[in-house]
């Protein structure tokens, strides 16, 4: 039976969080959410950082995302349990082998529609729905969430007319949006950045990469694969942004 409850105790922020209003930031612990939450931190929001132990196979990821939490100050972050095991379906949540070494340019991702194998079956529907949630609560309009659709390996949940789509939803799906009050927007800051370009803003926001991970299949010690979709995907930013990626590699 799969759990639903808030991990405890809450992750302490580590210094100050803006005084601005609230919004709910998914954190994962990678390279593109520790970005997104800089960019809310710098459009003035408050941020309410809120990441999933969903049965992936590994939980470096959540640690990652308590490092990044408490470097950029949120003001609260909840560690949310789900069990997305339950109906498998990906190599992040069953025992498939994640893909390695596939061809991950841009002309391969124009070229294919094959979703590849390590989507998780609607796993932004169910994260975004979690948000929408606590952001009712806090009386947020605003969630930001770190797709991309230029380098995000074929996933659907990842392209703007998805976000657009889940955004008229959740207006239609809350007390707020129904008595309007307020219209809840969701952000997608790195939507139509290059994962080069995602680097030099984080680099120009601040961002610690050395705290995040990406890989889908790191090391029991957390040491990434540097072969997997994620890992290609990451050290080619950083390399085209002529800078070099701070975590470590196990062929590195």
């Amino acid at each position: 039976m799969s759990t639903l409850r808030s991990s405890p105790p809450d992750q302490p922020a580590g210094g100050s969080p803006n005084d601005g209003p609230p919004a709910v930031v998914l954190l994962s612990g990678g390279l593109d959410s520790a970005t997104a939450l800089a960019v809310a931190r710098r459009e003035g929001y408050t941020p309410y950082a809120m990441t999933f132990r969903y049965g992936q196979r590994h939980l470096v990821e959540i640690d990652a995302a308590r490092r990044v939490a408490a470097a950029q100050g949120v003001a609260r972050h909840v560690v949310v349990d789900i069990d997305l095991r339950l109906w498998g379906g990906s190599a992040l949540t069953a025992d498939v082998e994640v893909p390695k070494d596939r061809d991950v340019s841009p002309s391969a991702q124009e070229a294919s529609d094959a979703i590849p194998v390590t989507y998780v079956p609607a796993r932004n529907t169910i994260f975004l729905s979690f948000a929408l949630a606590w952001a009712e609560v806090l009386g947020a309009d605003a969630i930001f969430i770190g797709v991309n659709a230029l380098d995000y390996s074929g996933y659907p949940d990842c392209r703007p007319e998805y976000v657009a789509a889940f955004e008229t939803m959740a207006n239609l799906a809350t007390a707020a949006g129904v008595q309007g009050g307020q219209r809840l927007r969701i952000h997608a800051p790195l939507q139509h950045l290059t994962k080069a370009q995602i680097v030099a803003l984080g680099r120009e926001l601040g961002v610690d990469y050395s705290l995040t991970t990406s890989c889908y299949d790191p090391a029991p010690n957390g040491t990434a694969c540097g072969h997997c979709d994620a890992c290609q995907l990451r050290l080619r930013g950083f390399a085209e942004a002529g800078s070099a990626d701070p975590i470590a590699y196990a062929d590195r």
